[in-house]
């Protein structure tokens, strides 16, 4: 190929003396050469063509999926959020679809309900969680309150799992289906993939944990279940309802008639997979005695001791002549979403 391949254009007149600009930019097998005595070919004006990087996941919500802690919040949800959301259906093991508030009012509710909202069924470490919390929170000991108290936990796969789910986590409570998920997003619940920190809950090693996850979806595909568990990135949290007004007048009674106005008075947001808040510091938010069953790591269990994610008022405590205020977030920004 001649010295005037197009690729490296020469300039329409040979300068006498080169510039320092010119050399600089310019590459040495080519500075090295005489200057070609015939005319070469102008310069096109299109672009060059680059090499192509695939950016599309770049200021998006899959690039923060590994990256960290999801930036949200523990603010209260707001009375009118509740309204709005109060008539989604959820569905129970048997696929029967009730409204979300009956979950936490009405007949035969308990007047304080604990909502609590895991990831997909397949997730190892929200069925840790729940064994870990099954052990050391029993449906007797929250009956005995001053308060009846119970919990409830909602997921976002088929209904046609919760069966499976309850055997592996020894759940005692009724568990809960939103496989549209609405209820999370309205919660201000995020998605992220995001691992964070291992808590104490979480008993059994990470890998342990994803095989045993990975076999329950096995012996799913006979049945055509394996891939209904639910939306891998969603995110949970927990809720604490409670009647609006004084709790303290009426301990026991429900208020008039068969539905009592009820509010969120304490609630924790997870910012990873695995956030869920510990169990001690459910134990005192929902007015319990002692910390619970530690497990066998001391660290992680006196940092879940102390620790605190969730933010509100537990009427519970105030009950008990304490202050009520649990820390998280800044009582000004307790109640927002």
């Amino acid at each position: 190929m001649s010295t005037t391949d197009t690729n490296i254009p020469a300039p329409a007149e040979a300068p006498t003396t080169a510039s320092p600009a010119a050399t600089d930019s310019a590459p040495a097998a080519v500075t090295a050469a005489a200057a070609p005595t015939t005319t070469a070919t102008p310069p096109t004006t299109s672009t060059p063509p680059k090499i192509s990087l695939d950016t599309s996941s770049r200021n998006s919500e899959p690039a923060i999926d590994f990256a960290g802690d999801v930036d949200t919040n523990n603010a209260l949800p707001t009375q009118a959020t509740l309204s709005k959301i109060e008539d989604y259906p959820v569905l129970d093991r048997d696929g029967k679809s009730v409204p979300f508030k009956s979950l936490y009012t009405g007949p035969n509710v308990p007047r304080r309900v604990l909502l609590i909202f895991v990831r997909h069924f397949y997730c190892g470490n929200c069925q840790q969680y729940l064994k870990t919390l099954s052990a050391s929170i029993t449906p007797d000991a929250l009956l005995q309150l001053p308060v009846p108290t119970f919990i409830a936990v909602i997921g976002c796969g088929s209904p046609s799992l919760i069966k499976m789910y309850a055997d592996a986590t020894a759940c005692p409570f009724p568990i809960y289906s939103d496989p549209t998920a609405k209820l999370y997003s309205d919660l201000g619940m995020v998605r992220t993939l995001a691992l964070g920190a291992r808590p104490e809950y979480q008993r059994r090693g990470l890998v342990t944990s994803t095989l045993a996850s990975i076999v329950q979806g096995l012996k799913q595909i006979p049945a055509g279940r394996a891939l209904v568990g639910g939306d891998m990135q969603q995110v949970g949290g927990e809720f604490l309802f409670e009647p609006v007004g004084e709790l303290a007048a009426s301990p026991i009674t429900p208020g008039v008639g068969e539905e009592e106005d009820k509010r969120v008075v304490w609630c924790h947001r997870m910012r990873n997979t695995r956030d869920h808040a510990e169990v001690p510091e459910l134990r005192e938010v929902l007015g319990l005695d002692g910390l619970g069953v530690p497990g066998g790591n001391a660290k992680r269990w006196m940092k879940a001791v102390s620790e605190r994610k969730g933010t509100g008022l537990s009427t519970m405590s105030s009950l008990n002549g304490e202050s009520g205020v649990l820390v998280g977030e800044p009582r000004g920004a307790v109640e927002g979403q």
